[in-house]
């Protein structure tokens, strides 16, 4: 494998985010997809790669120069172990990512002993409208940046059968909302506005047919005096035709102006005691996940494997996310702000 040849990317998992994954993989010039693995023969057969259930026999026959796995927490630890264990090099690892911070270190600790980079999924903060957002902030088009609100909305929480038909395994998790979901906004206004120095949360079920909570507030102290307000309700819905584009609303609020992300995928521009808007992105018309935000972390992970581009998300950096999730979920439980560790 050299600068401008293609690699072999195995996958691990088949269940219903996978298929984002796959046509991802179909879509590259420079990625050659060779097996896909799943304890259930057929998923993994359905996706038309030599089909597997074992992740080692798989490593083994197809020779993968990537790993791709895209399983929930508790299979990360054993399936990242066994790709070190095959002198496996390079992984891609969904997030939340394993099922606490502890096994998070350790397991980034063994694979930088073997050799191996790991990269956390974590794709929204590859969504295009987060990437114009940091452009425009880095421009400084509403001057200084005071405060950030996300209105988390996706409407898919209600009943009984709440996630059963996409994610069923979502309704036992004891850490839910944060730990699953929320987290996508910690590590993307990580990325916006830099890392926060303190978190308070206020946390809560209201669904009684799940295990965790579902609804919650976690406001952020970031540096330079922003601060960040994540309102997440998963029973409650945004004005979008499809609720899992950008799955809420946000507003980021500056001195010299508004910049807004509807439900749309669009961002707009409004300047201080303007009454007009200006479009800094339309609307988005990619039909499948997040403004097609997998591809572009998988392309991104290409390019860094391939051209020696800077990569992010690699797991040493990502524990920041795991440090700040533990501190949220102390923070609810002991009704208090956190001041977090540097």
């Amino acid at each position: 494998m050299s600068a401008g040849t293609g690699i072999r990317v195995a996958c691990v998992g088949a269940g219903y985010f996978s298929q984002f994954h796959y046509g991802s993989w179909a879509r590259m010039d420079r990625a050659t997809p060779v097996g896909a693995c799943d304890h259930d023969a057929a998923k993994a057969g359905a996706t038309g790669l030599p089909a597997y259930t074992d992740p080692a026999r798989m490593i083994a026959e197809q020779s993968p120069d990537l790993l791709d796995i895209i399983l929930p927490p508790a299979a990360h630890a054993d399936t990242i172990r066994t790709a070190l264990a095959h002198g496996i090099k390079w992984i891609i690892c969904q997030k939340p990512f394993c099922i606490d911070l502890d096994e998070a270190r350790a397991i980034t600790a063994e694979a930088e002993a073997a050799g191996a980079t790991i990269i956390v999924h974590e794709n929204f903060r590859f969504q295009p409208w987060y990437r114009t957002i940091r452009e425009a902030l880095d421009r400084s088009d509403i001057g200084q940046t005071l405060q950030v609100t996300f209105r988390m909305r996706p409407g898919d929480g209600q009943g009984p059968e709440a996630y059963l038909a996409r994610q069923p395994y979502f309704q036992k998790m004891e850490r839910f909302l944060v730990h699953e979901t929320a987290v996508h906004w910690v590590d993307t206004f990580r990325y916006l506005l830099g890392d926060p120095v303190s978190v308070y949360a206020d946390l809560r079920r209201i669904n009684p047919h799940i295990a965790g909570e579902d609804a919650g507030y976690i406001l952020f102290d970031h540096p330079n005096g922003v601060r960040a307000l994540y309102d997440g309700n998963r029973h409650l819905d945004h004005n979008a035709d499809n609720l899992r584009r950008t799955m809420g609303e946000a507003l980021f609020e500056g001195t010299e102006g508004t910049i807004a992300l509807h439900g749309s995928g669009a961002v707009e521009l409004r300047l201080f005691g303007s009454d007009t808007a200006k479009t800094l992105l339309p609307p988005d018309d990619w039909d499948g996940f997040g403004g097609d935000c997998v591809h572009a972390l998988q392309t991104h992970v290409v390019a860094g494997i391939l051209d020696g581009a800077p990569l992010e998300n690699l797991a040493r950096d990502y524990l920041t996310v795991e440090r700040i999730e533990t501190a949220i979920y102390d923070s609810a439980s002991r009704g208090c702000k956190l001041a977090l560790q540097t």
